[in-house]
């Protein structure tokens, strides 16, 4: 089944000044079956249960005490629909338990199903966890053992749960609402809640703590991003992140009713419209405590990042140089999040309060990342933004300008430049960067462009941050040309903010001026190493599980890259002094 709704808007709260000025295609299909072949559901079966200090689930570690776990208990939205959680709490508590909610599509049943489809677990031994948790989700033999309850809920239109399925959304912000409201009114509760978990998780909570729910105590978001259309589906006005977004709903989203047809929606809304505003999170909004935890190298990294720099409530941040999975799960990580919440929802004077509010990570491929640099802000204060020019005779980044005009080109369908600055001393770059071009295209009306920046060793080899195994770019950015219209209001010399609200396509022969911003990075170069810029009109930049998206590149005939004289390109880069706060190498 397929339904598709046009309207010039797709949430209340939409700002006027998008209302009606670009349509909204919406297009729905069936959900995956919760019968479909290798699943898990066990099906509908409310009921109460006392789980035993030492019993073991599928190869996990023994639970430490005894925790009652009460299935498939049912919960009402607003609008009357009916949907079911699953609460694991301490067995010898009845009440005066705060709240942990874990909110995502996976299935409140999953316990660790999900994690042995991900190559090695993630690095996470069965023994790591009890395997009640939810896939991306807090432990409930960690946190039942801390004096909390475990809320794992199964969202509107998955598995039983009625109603069709929303995600990423004001609409799945509001829903979140609800069930915040409805545990705090437990008879078990002591009427405060806090959010916790990464990815899904992470990124459902940005939306519910907009809605302001007036038991919501604290937010743990580890890895969300924030603005679907610019951090995943539609990067720099290029569908993206549609492939695998759809493989994730396609294959983890089971329900009986309908979820959104992704690729066709990005399909049929290429441009910033009501759409993708009901997807991006007003994180302004929020008034709670929040604990963020954010990465430099994966899918999650700009939104997190920025939404942490939009929350005007009390914060922390801590950049790490893992991946999400294993670093949610450290022992010592969560301690550190105890530690937060037992400040927040239990009330007990730990002195989280004075935790640094930024602990970062600087990689270092081929040599010891730092970790828990202590700082101040983010972005950093005491950033000095250093321009590197494009040298297109030479493939060279250069401190000065070249001193005459040059012109550099590549096949615009599989061709690249590639410009290189050796580090004559020890340099961290440490934030934003962005690229300046004048860019022709030959043969074509526009241009899809692709950047990343690569570290080179002194023997000329790239030397990757590595994500589970995998190598990474250090950071990377991409454009539309048409899409470059930025809004001078929210940008800034090393981030632009792009508009996407219109198409300005090039002219024959035309040089235009555009901006690629990168993604935040923190990477250190040693003296002999370089940095590598590799400017492409192919996908040069890895995709989530290596699944780029099907959609069209608008690349033919040849791209022109100008340097030199009145068309100066050049690289802007952050360069930051070495911190003066402790730092703990690993």
């Amino acid at each position: 089944m397929t339904m598709t709704t046009t309207s010039t808007t797709d949430a209340e709260d939409t700002p006027m000044s998008l209302r009606g000025a670009i349509p909204s295609i919406v297009t729905r299909r069936q959900a995956t079956p919760v019968d479909a072949p290798d699943g898990t559901y066990p099906g509908f079966h409310p009921r109460q249960e006392l789980l035993k200090a030492g019993l073991v689930f599928d190869g996990g570690r023994p639970l430490r005490a005894d925790i009652r776990a009460d299935y498939d208990v049912a919960v009402t939205l607003r609008d009357g629909v009916v949907i079911y959680v699953d609460v694991f709490s301490p067995a010898d508590r009845t009440g005066d338990l705060p709240a942990l909610i874990s909110w995502s599509p996976y299935g409140k049943h999953d316990h660790g199903f999900l994690l042995e489809r991900i190559p090695g677990r993630a690095g996470l031994p069965k023994s790591a966890l009890s395997n009640l948790q939810k896939f991306e989700g807090p432990d409930p033999d960690d946190w039942c053992s801390f004096g909390y309850a475990i809320v794992n809920v199964d969202p509107r239109g998955v598995y039983s749960s009625g109603g069709d399925h929303a995600f990423w959304s004001v609409e799945e912000g509001r829903d979140y609402h609800d069930v915040i409201e409805w545990a705090a009114a437990q008879p078990w509760s002591n009427g405060k809640v806090g959010l916790a978990g990464n990815s899904w998780f992470a990124l459902s909570q940005w939306f519910a703590a907009a809605e302001r729910p007036p038991h919501l105590a604290a937010i743990a978001p580890w890895e969300g991003m924030s603005d679907y259309y610019r951090n995943m589906a539609v990067r720099g006005g290029i569908p993206t992140g549609d492939e695998f977004a759809d493989f994730i709903v396609t294959n983890f989203v089971r329900g009986r009713g309908t979820v959104e047809d992704i690729p066709r929606n990005v399909a049929d809304n290429p441009l910033y419209n009501g759409y993708w505003e009901s997807k991006r999170a007003a994180v302004d909004r929020i008034e709670v405590p929040a604990y963020v935890v954010a990465s430099w190298t994966q899918l999650h990294s700009s939104g997190t990042l920025s939404a942490y720099r939009a929350l005007t409530s009390e914060k922390w941040l801590r950049v790490h140089n893992t991946q999400e999975w294993p670093d949610f799960y450290d022992p010592a990580h969560i301690q550190d999040l105890r530690r937060f919440f037992d400040h927040y929802l239990l009330g007990v004077d730990n002195g989280w309060e004075s935790t640094p509010p930024v602990r970062l990570s600087v990689i270092d491929p081929g040599g010891t990342d730092v970790v828990d640099q202590v700082e101040r802000d983010f972005p950093l204060a005491r950033t000095t933004f250093t321009a590197l020019h494009l040298d297109g005779r030479h493939g060279t980044l250069n401190a000065d300008a070249p001193s005459a005009p040059s012109e550099a080109s590549y096949d615009a369908a599989d061709g690249q430049m590639v410009f290189t600055h050796r580090f004559g001393s020890d340099t961290d770059l440490i934030g934003y960067s962005n690229l300046h071009l004048f860019v022709e295209a030959e043969g074509s009306d526009d241009m899809d462009l692709f950047v990343r920046i690569d570290k080179l060793g002194p023997d000329g080899e790239v030397r990757s941050p590595l994500v589970i195994g995998q190598p990474v770019q250090g950071t990377s950015g991409q454009l539309r040309v048409s899409h470059r219209t930025t809004d001078p209001a929210r940008s800034t010399p090393s981030e632009p903010f792009l508009f996407h609200r219109e198409e300005l396509m090039l002219a024959g022969g035309e040089i235009v001026p555009v901006e690629i911003g990168l993604w935040a990075t923190s990477l250190r170069f040693h003296a002999g190493e370089s940095l590598q810029l590799t400017i492409s009109g192919s996908r040069i930049i890895p995709t989530e599980l290596n699944m780029p998206s099907k959609g069209p590149l608008r690349n033919h005939g040849t791209h022109i890259l100008h340097t030199g004289g009145r068309h100066d390109s050049f690289l802007l880069i952050p360069v930051t002094p070495a911190a003066d706060a402790p730092r703990v190498v690993a």
